[in-house]
């Protein structure tokens, strides 16, 4: 394998982790390996500490596909809390508001989550990495400031309800989405859609473009991996 070249390496994010955490953990690993003390090692598309799942690495050279990677479909599955919210729509935060769920159906989910198939407008949550006047808008909701993102056009191919319960009154849903798609606003929509309220309580990326999450390596077993690989001697020279 020639990682200055460039190779693409597919990994199932563990949960807690950030995606700064995956790449630097990958790039740390490759450098011991490699011999070297600096190498070009990226991400193409971020997840949540809280979200697992399909997270494409690029490395040396191939990091110039980073756009292209990130512009593929992906394919989400989530669990949704109704009937409450958190600030940034998952578990980071803890609940500010609940609301009525008594009129919460099936039935009446199915027809909210139609809604949302095509082409929507989006806005992001204040927690995520978008950029405000040159900052982070989760730097700046940290720090209790007021922060006003303008909606995206984005593209939901689609939405499938997977399970209901009604007793905890939790929704499973599937959703198949362009870059850029916030799963934490959508269910933040939903939520508001349902006349209620929803946020995040688990999320896993199962999909981007063809790789699936199945075909992922686990970043505990990158090493082992690593030492049966046969490396291009002049890429590290």
């Amino acid at each position: 394998m020639d990682f200055l070249e460039g190779e693409i390496l597919c990994f199932d994010k563990p949960l807690h982790w950030t995606s700064f955490n995956v790449v630097s953990k990958i790039r740390g690993h490759l450098c011991r390996r490699l011999g070297v003390k600096r190498l070009k090692v990226g991400h193409a598309g971020t997840l949540d500490p809280l979200a697992t799942g399909v997270m494409v690495v690029c490395t040396g050279r191939a990091t110039k596909r980073i756009d292209e990677l990130q512009a593929h479909v992906k394919e989400y599955v989530a669990t949704l809390q109704l009937g409450a919210t958190t600030p940034c729509f998952d578990l980071e935060k803890p609940i500010d508001c609940t609301y009525p769920t008594e009129h919460i159906t099936e039935t009446l989910v199915r027809e909210a989550l139609t809604r949302f198939i095509g082409h929507i407008e989006q806005v992001p949550p204040v927690f995520s990495a978008c950029k405000v006047d040159g900052h982070r808008a989760y730097d700046l909701a940290r720090k209790g400031r007021e922060v006003e993102l303008k909606p995206k056009l984005l593209v939901i191919d689609e939405i499938e309800l997977l399970d209901f319960n009604q007793e905890a009154m939790q929704a499973s849903i599937r959703v198949v989405c362009s870059k850029g798609t916030y799963i934490r606003a959508l269910a933040r929509d939903i939520g508001i859609a349902l006349e209620s309220g929803a946020h995040l309580i688990s999320l896993r990326r199962t999909r981007v473009g063809n790789v699936h999450v199945e075909d992922c390596m686990k970043v505990e077993d990158f090493p082992a991996w690593l030492d049966k690989q046969d490396i291009v001697q002049n890429a590290i020279a």
